[in-house]
Formats: C-alpha cells, sequence, structure tokens
C-alpha cells in the first residue's frame, strides 16, 4: 500500500501485519475539524458533574477491556504481554481517576478580596479544540495525560496517534461512545507528518500536545508559532540515576534494573545512565549485572518473556551503534552473546557498561532502548556535575536514605521531576513536566488544567440609586 494513501501495522514481535489503515482525505479532515467546532459550543456549557461522569465510564470500558486491548498492544509495539494490560488497569486508570477527582478544585472560579459594590473572579474557560499527538512507547498513558482534563475543562479532543499504535485512538472512540460522550466532542485521525502541520494550521485549532522526539518537537513548535496558540511539548529525556552508599542495596538494585530495562528502555523517564559512589560500585555493577542476566528476551507474547522486542529494527540499530561506539572508545560490556539468545533485530539483548564517560553518545544522546552506562563518582559534586551534564532535562533520582541530602542535591539538580528511592513514574498528583530538551509545558496536577483552560476575568460593578 503506497505511503502516500495508508500505512500498515507491522508487529515487532513477527514481523505480521497487524491492521491497515488509511490516512484521512482532505475532506475527512475538515468533516472532523468542522464537527469539533460544532460539538464545542454546546459541551463547554455541559455541567462538570456530567463531565466527570462520561470520563468515568470511558475509563470503567477501558478497565474492562484491559486484557484485549493490552494483547492488541503486544501485537503493534512489542511489550510482553505480561506487563501490557497493567498499562490500562495500572497507569492509565489511575491518572484518568485522579484528575477526575481533583477536577471540581482545579477548575472552580478564583475569586478576588471582595470589595463594596463589586463581584470580581476569575473563571477558566475551555480553549476549544485540542490537538493530541500521541506516541508509540505508551500510547495510553500518555494521551490519557491530556484527553482526560481537556474534555473535563470544556474542550473538544482530535488525537493523532503514532502509526505504530493508531489502533488506540479507535479504543478511545469506542471507550468514550460506550460512555456516552457527544458525538464530535472526542475524534481522532489518521494523519501524514505534512497533514499533522495543516491541521496544526486550521483556525479550529487552540493548544497541541505532543509526546516525541526533539526533532518533532522542533516541527510542532514551528507550525503552532505561526499562531497565537499554545503547545505542550513531551520530547523525552536521558534520565540519571544517582546510587549513594547509604542506600537500601537490594530495594535499589531491582527498582534500577528494572528502570533501565522495563519496555526494553522505551521510556521517556527511563533511567539512561547511572552514577554511583566511588565505595559502593564494584558491588552495584555486580549485582546490576547479575540481576540483569535473569531477564527472559523473547516472544512478546509468550507470559514468561520480560524483554521484548524493540519497537522497529533502525531503533535497535542505533542503539547498537552507540554501544560499539562506546567499546571503541575504550568501554567493556559486561553482557556477553551467550548470556542471551540471539535473536533477529529488532530483538536486542541488554547491555551493560561501565568505563564509559561524557564524550560517548551513550552517555549524553537518549538511547530509548535496553542499553546502560555506569559510572562510578568521587563526591555529590561529581555527580550532580555529570547528572547535569546533559540536553535533556526530564527526571533524575537519588538512592539513598538521607533524605536530607535528597533535597539538598535535587534542589541543585536540572529536572522536572526529582525522585527519592523511585524512578520511571508519573504521579498524577505532581506536574509532568521537563527543561531543556525534554520540553515545556505541563500536564497532570491541578496545574495541568492550566494549559488547557484561558483565564477569563469577570469585574461585575453594581450601581445603587
Amino acid at each position: 500500500m503506497p505511503k502516500t494513501q495508508g500505512f500498515q501495522i507491522i508487529s515487532p514481535g513477527d514481523a505480521s501485519i497487524v491492521a491497515e489503515r488509511h490516512y484521512a482525505s482532505a475532506d475527512e479532515i475538515q468533516q472532523v475539524l468542522q464537527t469539533a467546532r460544532n460539538a464545542g459550543m454546546a459541551w463547554r456549557h455541559v455541567p462538570l458533574d456530567e463531565r466527570m461522569s462520561i470520563c468515568t465510564r470511558a475509563i470503567d470500558h477501558f478497565v474492562a477491556n484491559a486484557a484485549a486491548w493490552g494483547e492488541e498492544l503486544t501485537r503493534m509495539m512489542g511489550r510482553p504481554i505480561r506487563y501490557s494490560p497493567n498499562e490500562i488497569r495500572g497507569g492509565t486508570q489511575e491518572r484518568a481517576r485522579a484528575m477526575i477527582a481533583m477536577a471540581p478544585t482545579a477548575l472552580q472560579d478564583l475569586p478576588a478580596r471582595e470589595k463594596d459594590g463589586f463581584q470580581r473572579f476569575i473563571r477558566r474557560e475551555a480553549l476549544g479544540t485540542v490537538l493530541v499527538l500521541a506516541p508509540w512507547n505508551y500510547p495510553y498513558l500518555t494521551s490519557v495525560n491530556v484527553i482526560i482534563p481537556a474534555l473535563l475543562a470544556g474542550n473538544t479532543v482530535i488525537l493523532k496517534h503514532a502509526e505504530q499504535t493508531a489502533l488506540c485512538a479507535e479504543r478511545y472512540q469506542e471507550a468514550f461512545q460506550v460512555a456516552g460522550l457527544p458525538a464530535g466532542v472526542f475524534q481522532f485521525l489518521h494523519l501524514t507528518h505534512d497533514q499533522v502541520a495543516d491541521v496544526i494550521a486550521d483556525p479550529t485549532i487552540d493548544h497541541v500536545a505532543f509526546t516525541g522526539s526533539v526533532a518533532g518537537g522542533y516541527a510542532i513548535q514551528a507550525a503552532a508559532g505561526k499562531r497565537f496558540i499554545t503547545a505542550g511539548l513531551e520530547l523525552g529525556g536521558k534520565d540519571p540515576a544517582y546510587i549513594c552508599a547509604d542506600a537500601d542495596w537490594d530495594y535499589t538494585v531491582e527498582n534500577v534494573v528494572d528502570g533501565v530495562f522495563f519496555n526494553s528502555g522505551q521510556s521517556c523517564c527511563a533511567i539512561e545512565r547511572i552514577y554511583v559512589q566511588q565505595e559502593v560500585y564494584a558491588d552495584f555493577v555486580h549485582d546490576f549485572v547479575s540481576l540483569t542476566k535473569k531477564y527472559l528476551l523473547g516472544d512478546p507474547l509468550d507470559p514468561a518473556t520480560t524483554l521484548g522486542p524493540m519497537v522497529r529494527i533502525n531503533n535497535a540499530q542505533k542503539a547498537l551503534a552507540q554501544v560499539e561506539e562506546a567499546i571503541r572508545m575504550g568501554a567493556t560490556p559486561h553482557i556477553l552473546p551467550d548470556d542471551f539468545p540471539a535473536l533477529p533485530l529488532p530483538y536486542l539483548a541488554p547491555q551493560v557498561l561501565t568505563g564509559v564517560h561524557h564524550q560517548m553518545d551513550l552517555m549524553r544522546e537518549e538511547s530509548f532502548a535496553p542499553v546502560i552506562g555506569i559510572m562510578p563518582v568521587q563526591d555529590e559534586e561529581e555527580a550532580i556535575r555529570l547528572m547535569n551534564d546533559s540536553p535533556y532535562g526530564l527526571t533524575a533520582s537519588i538512592w539513598t536514605s538521607d533524605p536530607d541530602r535528597a533535597m539538598s542535591i535535587g534542589e541543585r539538580t536540572a529536572t522536572g521531576t526529582w525522585f527519592m528511592n523511585r524512578c520511571d513514574y508519573l504521579d498524577p498528583e505532581l506536574a509532568w513536566t521537563g527543561i531543556k530538551n525534554s520540553g515545556y509545558g505541563c500536564t497532570l496536577s491541578p496545574l495541568g488544567f492550566e494549559h488547557l483552560t484561558r483565564p477569563k476575568s469577570y469585574h461585575l460593578k453594581f450601581r445603587t440609586s
């Protein structure tokens, strides 16, 4: 099928065709935009409690179908079946229900101080239509961050999913139809990159929420910058972990290994570089490598598999190139060919490297793969310097039993989220945001609603005769 007409979803697990879809025509795009514009006029006036009930019923439908939709997700992007349903039952549900619960407070009017003869307050009004551009790596988790609060705030939503997980957009449509969402309030489109730019240029679109690459972020920013609309960009990271000598050892090793390799390392906030206090460095590397070797690389539809394929062959090739460059520059690999089965790309065995430094791409540029470099550090100052030596600033974590140390170092670390004894997690009660090449904007928490509404001031003066 020519790419100008449509696309195929190719499973990374066995190279089978999961589905074929066509790109929207110009007429279809205009119909969706017009429908969104018309639906928004009524939707913004629907009482908040009714919007909340509809969103709750939609999430109930998600959870009821988690097993089937999780298997479909495994076929589309390769995450092991033992984990995929939990993207829906776990994080997607948690975030949606949290945003629903906080909506009445987050969206309430902001009164000004009392003043005789006046009523004054600020109301948060819907922007209009929100375009959500969602990625393949966590297609439900990332998109729910915007879709649910956007609808709660009275916006209409148009979702464009990455081609690799395009069926997720159709599942959203199904859930909202079952929930009783009025027609046109939520819609989806399958689009080319050029069509995305055309949609952003349309006056119907009032906000763009994008999760993806830095290059994609620049393209979205350029398109949105031609109009006076806002954008939220979540562009990934090169997230560090700092392991202190006083860390809870077994817990730390287990969780840091998981933070590196879960989803084959294809997580925006995966741990991508590790710094360890010198006195425990050798022990950490030994235990980290030992646990890594217990992963089972194989068919993602096999419930025993804990490490599936990467999403595409070229993604795996990019990671291999980083590893090979690091080895040429003196790094030592700790995973040998016999440690994992020899499977064709995009299956990629994990790799742990020591003898690494910041002249290597492996320690500076995003890998998005099951590979990791580990460095010893002499003291906190070196750890802070290295953690901040990155063009990204999404999350960072410290592993210690000393909260004062965690706070002190966290205040000097340039990231949107700072973890102590945790990683690779989005707390829906906290703002999800990044700095530097990790993008800008904010989702989740009460602050997430601020980017999906505009303030309108009401200034009423009462005249008395």
